[in-house]
This record gives structure tokens, sequence and C-alpha cells, in this order.
């Protein structure tokens, strides 16, 4: 138990477990929201965009993925020559101890089942594949020429693997923007990636045990034109994972949501208002192909072709699981400043100084973890490192290192990029399984996450936001 400065008594909120959903679904990227909008200019692009999809097996052995999925240590990955999709890992497994991955039509089974509102038309043709797995769920199906009326009354084409589509999602008005096909695909999306993981945590982790509350912290919009972004995805992934004793809400903060949840969840277990808080998101299809140009440009493989979900058990303290410290914790404050090093000193130094603690006794900075492959051929640079830079010059103005050590404590508490360009999810919280799985047999002490956000998007503000988190050893 924690004692607070007025003397009472809180719960101490652990990090029990984590759980991805890595779905590849790489003919949802025509379905991105760049590559929808350029394949209109440019007809011609097609071709060229579909012969660079991937395989499904291509997915499972790309070792960013076994990362992903906990079979490979994220630090494993600075052993491995680069680009990463030439060196295949032969051993590779569709599950491990921090996720599962599953293809296609896997997840065109569950969207089948998502689709409580009779939104998608499904191709009869296509149905019989999918069928096993719907679960005794309601759809509508149609021959292929009624999808094809439908695909020019507004309808968003589901393929695999050819022209044909298997299915259409259809606009739920025809007045209504945000009801639009192309918003509905990617908010069934999400809600489907979201209930994957969700499962696949109950399953792994006190399924039996009841959930009180949902926290959703995805990208998605879901609403209508009255309340665009009313959300509360949170309860209809619930719906879908078979949850029945939680309730739910999301939060909204780009890409820090997932970082700014975790702290919410943590508040509320300590607090005693709830005994078990999952934090759920589910990946963003507008990001499908987002980079395609580069990667055509370098002849590598349409790499943005992962839709990813993720789900984060906070529980009371279980005497073994990693502390979430919540005197640790930071968020982004209006007046702290824009720049590069004010918000990095702001979410990373300040709150262990805070605690009398030292950049080095962290043993692991999680930041933005995106992809290397994915964002330098398009020019984005390495996102890893470049904050890893940072928070190397943090601790050489703070006396703790010397210039000439930066590139070795740079190596030592930071990280390799490994996460597919999901946003909110590549934003620290993919290594949570490598985290927990640390805290939790020893070898790691205290792990930082720090997320980052850019609220300026919205054009409501310039500035932006950002939080951090301290997972520590539980030594009770």
């Amino acid at each position: 138990m924690t004692t607070l400065p007025a003397g009472r008594e809180i719960a101490q909120p652990v990090i029990r477990a984590a759980r991805l959903a890595l779905a590849h679904v790489p003919d949802l990227v025509l379905s991105g929201s760049k590559p929808r909008r350029e394949l209109v200019a440019s007809p011609e692009l097609r071709p060229a965009l579909r012969a660079h999809l991937r395989p499904f097996d291509a997915a499972v052995v790309y070792p960013p993925h076994q990362v992903m999925l906990g079979n490979l240590a994220p630090e494993s990955l600075r052993d491995i020559p680069r680009p990463w999709h030439l060196q295949p890992l032969k051993a590779s497994r569709c599950q491990g101890p921090g996720g599962f991955l599953v293809d296609e039509r896997t997840f065109y089974a569950w969207l089948a089942r998502a689709d409580t509102a009779n939104l998608i038309l499904w191709n009869t043709r296509f149905v019989p594949q999918i069928e096993p797995e719907l679960q005794s769920a309601r759809i509508k199906t149609a021959p292929p020429d009624s999808l094809a009326s439908a695909l020019t009354a507004g309808g968003e084409a589901l393929c695999s693997g050819d022209d044909e589509p298997v299915g259409v999602v259809l606009p739920a008005h025809e007045q209504d923007d945000t009801l639009a096909a192309p918003v509905l695909l990617e908010n069934l999306a999400a809600k489907v990636t979201g209930a994957m993981a969700l499962q696949g945590l109950l399953q792994e982790s006190g399924g039996e045990e009841p959930v009180d509350f949902l926290l959703g912290c995805g990208e998605e919009a879901v609403g209508d034109r009255y309340q665009r972004g009313g959300g509360n995805l949170a309860k209809a992934m619930g719906e879908l994972a078979m949850v029945r004793t939680a309730g739910g809400a999301d939060v909204k903060a780009f890409c820090a949501a997932p970082v700014h949840a975790l702290i919410l969840a943590g508040a509320l277990v300590a607090s005693g208002l709830y005994r078990r808080v999952v934090v759920v998101a589910g990946g963003s299809l507008a990001k499908l192909g987002m980079k395609f140009r580069g990667h055509l440009a370098a002849h590598y493989p349409i790499l943005e072709d992962v839709l990813v979900g993720i789900a984060v058990d906070v529980v009371a303290d279980d005497g073994r699981s990693p502390i979430l410290r919540l005197e640790g914790t930071a968020v982004h404050r209006i007046g702290d400043g824009v720049a590069l090093h004010q918000v990095a000193t702001a979410l990373i130094l300040a709150p262990l100084q805070r605690q009398g603690l030292r950049l080095r006794d962290v043993d692991r900075f999680a930041v933005e973890l995106h992809n290397p492959d994915i964002t330098e051929p398009a020019g984005s640079g390495d996102v890893p490192a470049t904050n890893y830079r940072m928070i190397a010059a943090l601790a050489v103005k703070a006396g703790e290192i010397q210039r000439e050590e930066m590139s070795n404590f740079e190596r030592a508490h930071g990280l390799p990029g490994f996460s597919p360009t999901q946003g909110h999810t590549a934003s620290a919280v993919p290594y949570l399984p490598h985290a927990i799985a640390g805290l939790t047999k020893g070898t790691l002490t205290r792990v930082q996450f720090i997320a980052k956000g850019s609220l300026f998007l919205g054009r409501m503000t310039a500035i932006g936001d950002g939080a951090s988190l301290l997972l520590e050893r539980n030594v009770c």
C-alpha cells in the first residue's frame, strides 16, 4: 500500500499483462487513407501497389513481427542486417507470449461477426471460406453483380487477392459523411482488432475474474454528424469479446492516448473505485500503406499491411506484477514548451528527478518504437534513434555521462524500433509484454514509457502533447 500525504491509503496498481493482436490485411492497404486518395488521382499505381503486397507467410517470418509477438527480444534486431524483410526468421510462429498474428481470412470472419448493424454485403462465393468461424453471426450476402452495384452506390470494397470483392461495406446514411463506408470500415477494423486483443488477454490472464471497466484509447472517430467523435468503442470491443461485466469510455489524445489511459487506469484502481481496468485499442486502418510510395521507390514490399490491437490488464498489487508508479507519471502541461528538449525534460527527466532517480537508473526507455524499415525509405528517418539521442543528451546535461558516452548510453538504455506505424500503438506500448516479462523475472528493474501526441493535427491548437509512466519491479 502507498500512503498519501493526507494519510489515506490507496491500492498500489500493477500492470499484470499485455496482449497484442496483429492482423495481416494486405488487401486493405488499398483502403488506407493515402493509397485510396492517390489511386484515384494516379490509377496507374494500382498494379505496382498490388504487386508489392506481402503474402501471409512473409509477414509471419518478418523479424519485427516476431518481436511484437514476444518470440524475439527487441535487442536481437541489432544483430540482423537491414532491410529486415530480406532476413526471414525460419523458426517463426504466429503466436507468442506477447500476442498473435492472424491472416486476412480470419480477420474477415471477425469483421463479419463485428458487423452488428449489417453494414457489409458479403460475396456468396466467399462466405464458405469464413463460415466455420462466423459463430452464428447473421450476415447479408449477394452475388458478385449485386456487389458491383453496391460499389457504385458509395460502398467500400473488401478484397482478397484478386479484383473481385469478397464483400462491400455499405454507407449507413446517404447524407452523413461520418457514416460513409470508408469511415465505417475504419471503425469496424479498430473494433475487431481491439476485441481480438481483449479476448486474447482474458484467455491468458484471469478470464474468470470480472473486468470492471474498459478504457479505449485508439485514434478512430466513432459517431454521426451530430457527435462525430462520440466514441465509446471500448464498450463495442467488450461486447464483441464477450465481456459482460464492464462499463467503458474512450480516451482521446492522438498517439499519446494509450499512456494517458494507463495512467487513468492506474488511478482508478488505486482509488478503489474499480478492481480491474483493461486499456484497449484497435488498429488504425487509415494508416495502412501510408508510406507506400517510398516502399515502391525502394523496391520494398508494402510493409504497412498490419493492423495492431492491444489490451493491457491493470489491477491492484498482486505481489508479483510490475508496479505502475503513479508518483512517477508525467503529462505534458500547456506551459511546458513544444521544443523536443522541453518535451523530453518534462516527460522523461522531471518525473525521475522528483523521485530522486537518475536517467541511468532506468533500464529501458520505451519511446515511439516505429519500425525504421518502414519509415526510412519514406524519408521519415529512424524515429526511435532520434529519441534515444535526445535522452542521452539529457543525461549529458544532467552530468550523468560524458558526451563521448552517448552512443553507449543509447545502446544500453534504448531499443531498436519494431512496431508497425499505427500511431498510438507504436508509442511505447508494444514493449509492454517484454517489460512485464523482464520486470517479473528480475532481469529489469525500471522501464519508463514515453509517448507524444500531435494535437496540432486537429487544427485546434499549435501545441503538442505527451505522457509518461514508470514501471518498477515488484519486490513484495
